[in-house]
């Protein structure tokens, strides 16, 4: 039998109906399935969660039947409370799938501890750059009897004397003592 009489029988054109119609009816099964399993068409608004506390955050998210994830902060900001939602994603007002993970920054409790930098020997205009691009704020200044002028020759914090190495919040306000130029 020829190619030609086979494709044009009865018997071939028979089996090839079928199995149009076997992957027509299969598909529209896969669609509606997976239409029904992924919730098609169904979306939750993400809330507002920006400065609300933890435990509000989770009310609202439950409420939406989303879930909260949270991710760990060092970047302090002072115009949120503690512990509260500095940011989110995704954003609020998206549409998103039920249970989908919302993620949340949370502010700490303060500023992370940073290390006073060793400033022995410096002039002032090495030190207040160097303190500056820590996060640091300059004090008071104050000279005292010292050969080197300008030269660096403590530092205090709060009225204490602090040393190279020592810890303190970022945006700390440094106080230095520095040199006059003349013999002690």
């Amino acid at each position: 039998m020829s190619i030609v009489k086979f494709i044009t029988s009865k018997t071939f054109l028979k089996q090839l109906a079928l199995a149009i119609i076997a992957i027509v009816v299969l598909t529209f099964l896969m669609l509606r399935w997976l239409s029904y399993t992924t919730n098609h068409g169904k979306f939750e608004t993400v809330p507002e969660l920006k400065g609300k506390s933890i435990a509000v955050a989770e009310i609202e998210l439950n409420e939406n039947n989303l879930v909260m994830q949270i991710q760990d902060s060092a970047n302090f900001n002072p115009k949120y409370p503690k512990f509260s939602v500095i940011d989110q994603d995704p954003p609020s007002g998206e549409k998103v799938k039920e249970n989908r993970k919302i993620y949340l920054t949370l502010n700490p409790s303060g500023y992370r501890k940073i290390q006073v930098p060793d400033l022995r020997e410096r002039t002032y205009r090495q030190a207040k750059p160097m303190l500056e691009a820590l996060g640091f704020t300059i004090g008071k200044i104050t000279y005292i009897d010292y050969l080197g002028k300008d030269e660096v020759v403590r530092l205090s914090f709060k009225g204490e004397k602090i040393n190279a190495g020592d810890l303190l919040p970022k945006t700390s306000k440094i106080d230095l003592v520095l040199g006059n130029g003349k013999r002690p």
